[in-house]
């Protein structure tokens, strides 16, 4: 098991206000059980995709999340690498005609793509939360100002 220490300011960055270690495991695995990554117990979502405000148990601020596109990313590829590996396995096996590739892999594909997004959300939700990023560490992140042209 992997822990990070961000106590430990990193250079350049502002130390958090509450220095206390967080389980970078802990968290994402709290999160991939769609529960609040700092108690464990309130639920992550209160719809199939949306993050909560505030947990409703501990009252953590959820709010600050940045998740994007990397939630649909990361499950793109895992459906896809076990769908194709299983369509070329399945094709070398027993060679079926398309009709049955399509009755297996196309429910396959929803359904494991359906239950696996809102996990994978909610495990980068729990990393962004241990690794107090966006806001999570008790400051707002800091935008770097875009170069002046005329220096340069």
């Amino acid at each position: 098991m992997i822990e990070f220490d961000t106590a430990s300011p990193q250079p350049g960055s502002r130390p958090a206000e509450s220095a206390e270690p967080r389980s970078v495991t802990t968290a994402m695995m709290r999160g991939f059980a769609q529960k609040c990554p700092a108690c464990g117990e309130g639920a992550l979502f209160h719809k199939y995709l949306k993050v909560s405000d505030v947990c409703p148990v501990c009252g953590e601020e959820l709010h600050h999340q940045r998740a994007d596109d990397a939630p649909p990313y990361f499950t793109m590829v895992v459906v896809g690498h076990v769908v194709v590996g299983g369509v070329l396995a399945l094709e070398q096996t027993y060679a079926p005609p398309s009709w049955v590739h399509l009755v297996i892999w196309l429910p396959t594909i929803i359904i494991m793509s359906l239950l696996l997004l809102p996990r994978v959300k909610g495990a980068l939700v729990g990393l962004q939360w241990a690794l107090r990023m966006h806001g999570f560490g008790g400051h707002a992140d800091e935008v770097e100002p875009l170069p002046d042209p005329e220096r340069q």
